[in-house]
Order: structure tokens, then sequence, then C-alpha cells
């Protein structure tokens, strides 16, 4: 592995474990909780949170492959290009989305800030409580799939589902 100090960014060079070889029991206790966080959640409302997390974990594996997810479900490039601007193109996500949005940054990144009440309001507002715990499972399983991704060096554009 090398490093490029003057981004602080890691490149991995050599293969890492498989993770769903070297851990059976996790990886399929985590294929499960995926399937059971996305039951009864809008698919496009899925992808739009797996794109989320993704970008802001700079996890290119899982951004390439809930992008073509998403596109293979009907998503339209527009909305595809601004998930990462959602914020400043919000004409493109309805407020139930927003809020998933909004959600999704803020447990992604719940080291900065925790989830604020604000957020976590706004959500509530738009979801009943089941609802809600299936987009809080779903942000949960992203983050989990992205630092599996991360740390055992896969490569975006080889999907391997």
């Amino acid at each position: 592995m090398t490093t490029n100090t003057s981004t602080n960014s890691t490149h991995v060079t050599a293969p890492r474990l498989d993770f769903g070889t070297s851990a059976p029991k996790a990886f399929r206790a985590l294929v499960a909780f995926d399937a059971a966080a996305r039951e009864g959640v809008d698919p496009a409302l899925v992808e739009l949170i797996q794109i989320r997390s993704s970008h802001l974990n700079h996890c290119a594996y899982c951004l390439h492959m809930h992008t073509n997810d998403a596109r293979r479900a009907g998503e339209s490039e527009d909305r595809l290009h601004m998930v990462a601007v959602w914020r400043e193109a919000r004409h493109f996500f309805t407020e139930r989305e927003q809020a998933a949005l909004a959600l999704t940054d803020a447990v992604t990144l719940i080291a900065d800030a925790g989830v604020p009440d604000d957020v976590y309001a706004r959500a509530a507002a738009q979801f009943d409580e089941r609802e809600l715990a299936q987009v809080l499972a779903l942000i949960c399983t992203i983050n989990t799939w992205n630092r599996v991704a991360l740390s055992t060096g896969k490569v975006a554009g080889t999907d391997e589902r």
C-alpha cells in the first residue's frame, strides 16, 4: 500500500482479504441486515441513501455499484449527478427524499455533530416510525458496506455481488 501524503489519501496496490470468504457468518449477517433494512422502502430512496453515504465515505466501489443500480431502476442522470450537492439542488428531490438525505448526512458523519434534533425531527415528520427505523437501518448498512469495501480494497467497476 502506498500513501499519498499531499492529499492524505491511501491507494491500495495489493490484494486484500475477501471479507465474504474470510468472515462468512459476519458477511451473511450483513447481507441479511441489508435485505431486512430494504423491506418496504421505495427502491429509488434506497439507492439515493446508498449513493449519498458512499459519496461522504469516499467509497468509489459502492458509489459505482449503486449509481448503476439506480440507473437500471430508472433513476435520471440529472438526479444522480445532484445527489452529491443535494442541498444546493433541492428542487431535484422531494421533501421526503431531502429528509432522508439530511439524515444520511448526519448519521454517516455522526462523529462531527451527532444527529441534530432538527434533522431527526424533519425525518420523523416525513416517515412513520417503522419507515424511519428502516431508513436508519439502511443508513447503517451502507455505512458498514462502505467500510468493508474501503478496508478490503474493493476496486470501483468490479461489482462482485
